[in-house]
């Protein structure tokens, strides 16, 4: 019986990030509230922290991601998905 090799897919990598604005401060910068990785974030990993500035993570992220899909929740609020379109080097 011959062997053939068999190669998984590989899966995208997505980054999921919810962000909020300080309602009390007018044009206050959105923050981070919450991310969810699935794959690699990498090299962007230490820019995805709660409470961290979304431009700064969006400067890394952008990259090597593209945003396809993004929707605010309330006028304070809203999140984005994020999905690779370069294998790193």
């Amino acid at each position: 019986m011959a062997c053939s090799k068999v190669r998984a897919v590989r899966q995208p990598d997505l980054v999921l990030i919810n962000w909020s604005r300080n309602p009390l401060i007018a044009g206050s910068p959105r923050r981070i509230t919450a991310v969810r990785v699935i794959g690699s974030s990498q090299p962007c990993r230490a820019t995805l922290v709660t409470n961290g500035l979304l431009s700064t993570a969006l400067s890394c992220l952008l990259d090597d991601f593209r945003i396809v899909y993004q929707k605010r929740t309330t006028s304070i609020s809203g999140y984005l998905l994020l999905q690779r379109f370069r294998i790193p080097s």
